[in-house]
């Protein structure tokens, strides 16, 4: 009995593997899908970062009326939100100043530049950030996101 030399071998060899033209038909399909979808999660990235804008300033708002409870009053426009972190200089208002009222630093916003920050008189604030151009006014996601006027709310 004779033994037949497989020749298979060489073709099973070729098969287990994928051609340089199937991979370039998969990256071609997966760029496709790619750009389609893209662009939508791309905008719900804007969105996300006016949303996460609105939420640190009513973080920043609630440490600025703890911190008005103890003190008596919000911190001037000198002082600014350092003041939710640093006791005042002034020694009457340091003996009530409770603080730190943030557990980390004052917080920049989401495109990188610092909160805007004024108050009007003694029982309310204006705190907000330019959004994503970082100027005053504009549009969608370039739109001022925070409390521009407190007696509204």
């Amino acid at each position: 009995m004779r033994l037949k030399k497989n020749n298979d071998n060489k073709d099973s060899h070729r098969e287990s593997g994928f051609t340089l033209l199937e991979m370039l038909v998969v990256l071609v399909i997966i760029g496709l899908v790619a750009s389609l979808v893209g662009p939508q999660l791309l905008g719900r990235v804007d969105s996300s970062r006016v949303t996460a804008a609105d939420t640190q300033i009513r973080m920043l708002k609630g440490a600025l009326d703890t911190l008005r409870l103890d003190v008596g009053r919000y911190p001037t426009a000198e002082e600014g939100l350092m003041l939710l972190m640093n006791a005042p200089s002034d020694e009457q208002t340091r003996r009530k100043w409770q603080g730190p009222y943030l557990a980390e630093s004052v917080p920049l916003d989401p495109w990188g530049n610092a909160y805007q920050y004024k108050p009007k008189n003694t029982t309310s604030v204006v705190l907000f950030s330019f959004g994503a151009d970082g100027k005053a006014d504009g549009e969608g996601i370039n739109a001022d996101v925070g409390i521009l006027d407190t007696n509204s709310q």
